[in-house]
């Protein structure tokens, strides 16, 4: 069980380090960018931790698919980007894709 706890913390420093993206302005302002470095590394580590007890195709799919519905829902809040209702239809269709691969 703890290794779903480590992909999930995985999952949380990629949407951390991928949301500030945006803010550091191409790597130029030092302080977004040390902030995504971190998170990334932050990422990996939790992620390679998963790997021990996860296999990797459902640990990536799970790790790649949440960061994309969480990625886009912090764009929402934070960028102010707007989802439309074939966006909302493709995440439905990501998370079934990931639950189904992690139930089968």
């Amino acid at each position: 069980m703890i290794c779903y706890i480590y992909l999930f913390i995985a999952i949380l420093a990629e949407v951390f380090s991928t949301s500030l993206l945006k803010i550091s302005e191409g790597f130029t302002k030092i302080f977004p960018s040390i902030l995504i470095i971190l998170g990334y590394i932050v990422s990996s580590f939790f992620l390679s931790l998963a790997l021990k007890d996860i296999p990797i195709g459902i640990a990536y799919s799970s790790w790649s698919g949440f960061g994309i519905v969480f990625v886009t829902i912090s764009g929402y809040f934070l960028y102010n980007q707007k989802i439309n209702l074939i966006e909302i239809f493709g995440i439905i269709l990501i998370i079934t894709g990931v639950l189904i691969i992690n139930i089968y």
